[in-house]
């Protein structure tokens, strides 16, 4: 079987762990978000990338769910001293040698893709990691700051304002004159199953679809198309996704996150136990939906979700 997933960070990883364990012998491969890269100290980071990468091959921090385990800070403790920031932005001195490889391959002329898989060569995750683009794409927020209409890197408001002020708009700079990176489309029209985890279908999710032609080869692939909501109960499982769906107009609960991907482009739907009753909702627009629990905690739970998402597509496909 094969397995076209695309994925955002935290939530992205915790699911394709559970599904590698629920179909150990597919061939899966992994579009990863890049909207929210950064250059930070000179260096090119890639945390969603990273986070499935160290995710899948048992090197993240498993409390924080992002960064390296046994991690140290002594380097950005380091460079505080000098004065040189941002301080708000937590890189650990393992998780920098990642970074000081990617930049110096791509100072030498590499694409993010091969570079991506050179690093996976160590990582060794068990899936085909992909970044969506080799081009380069930011996902900037637009807010009102003391009366102050002004746009910031998404990282600045995720991580350093903590979504604490509305989002009046989500765009991802650059995406409309992105390319897929190589591999993309070739993996999509040779899947067998394409799932949208509980990633965040707005900063995640939807920048993958942001880019030109992975939208129309999703929707064109003539395979069944999956997602499972990351929104339980009226309210986001993990994170603030929430403040980027009022900004693109969409109410956050998993009727609505299902209709704002559309039955143009997703054929099932799984919602949680707890949400069972928008179930009739969303089939009336077109979705084939099924209410199982989706709370990911812990391995052999999310490798359940992934099997009722496969199930889901083989009754999507019957």
């Amino acid at each position: 079987m094969r397995i076209v997933v695309l994925a955002g960070g935290i939530g992205g990883a915790r699911f394709l762990r559970g599904l590698r364990q629920a179909a150990p012998d597919a061939d899966i491969t992994v579009i990863g978000n890049t909207g929210d890269d950064i250059h930070l100290f000179g260096l090119k980071v890639c945390p969603d990338l990273d986070t499935v990468m160290y995710t899948l091959g048992g090197g993240i921090d498993e409390e924080r769910g992002w960064g390296r385990t046994d991690e140290s800070f002594r380097v950005k403790d380091e460079l505080a001293e000098y004065g040189v920031g941002p301080e708000w932005f937590g890189l650990g001195d393992r998780d920098f040698a990642t970074h000081i490889v990617r930049t110096q391959m791509l100072g030498a002329g590499y694409p993010l893709s091969a570079v991506t898989e050179a690093l996976c060569a160590r990582w060794k995750p068990g899936v085909r990691l992909i970044p969506m683009t080799d081009d380069r794409v930011e996902t900037h927020v637009a807010v009102d700051v003391d009366g102050e209409s002004r746009a910031v890197h998404f990282q600045e408001y995720w991580v350093k304002m903590r979504a604490s002020v509305p989002a009046q708009a989500v765009v991802p700079v650059g995406a409309d004159q992105a390319k897929p990176a190589p591999g993309v489309l070739d993996a999509i029209a040779g899947a067998d199953v394409i799932v949208f985890p509980p990633s965040n279908p707005v900063v995640s999710v939807g920048t993958i679809l942001a880019v030109p032609g992975i939208r129309e080869a999703i929707a064109y692939a003539g395979v069944p198309v999956v997602g499972l909501s990351p929104i339980v109960g009226d309210a986001p499982v993990r994170g603030m996704a929430d403040k980027v769906l009022a900004a693109v107009g969409v109410e956050s609960t998993a009727a609505a996150v299902a209709r704002h991907y559309g039955s143009g482009l997703l054929d099932g739907w799984l919602v949680d136990s707890v949400d069972a009753g928008v179930v009739d909702e969303v089939e009336a627009a077109g979705i084939r939906c099924r209410a199982v629990p989706l709370m990911m905690t812990d391995v052999d739970a999310t490798a359940e979700m992934a099997r009722q998402a496969l199930a889901l597509a083989e009754e999507v496909r019957a």
